[in-house]
């Protein structure tokens, strides 16, 4: 079982401040979330396959392309912008400045 210090000390790390009668209840509490994560890591897993993921969605993310290569210049898509300059887009200031 965890010991009272041992709670203490987690408590202190996650500055949560614990009165004496929660320290004895997170000692229960924590000691059989040790003992169940104890008993999780003695199952035999060896002949397992690895599980990268369990809800077979697959990225929506489209693939990088060079933009060049699909016909568009850097600067023409510079010039589509509302205001530019010196090859720049120029957009609305959002930080103040000194």
């Amino acid at each position: 079982m965890i010991s009272k210090e041992e709670v203490k000390k987690i408590a202190e790390l996650a500055r949560i401040e614990l009165a004496e009668d929660q320290v004895a209840k997170y000692q229960k509490e924590l000691s059989a979330i040790l003992e169940f994560v104890g008993t999780l890591s003695s199952a035999k897993t060896a002949d397992m396959a690895p599980i990268k993921q369990i809800t077979g969605l697959e990225s929506v993310f489209r693939k990088d392309e060079d933009r060049h290569l699909l016909g568009v210049s850097d600067k023409e898509l510079i010039n589509q912008a509302p205001q530019h300059q010196d090859g720049y887009i120029v957009v609305p200031e959002v930080l103040k400045g000194k």
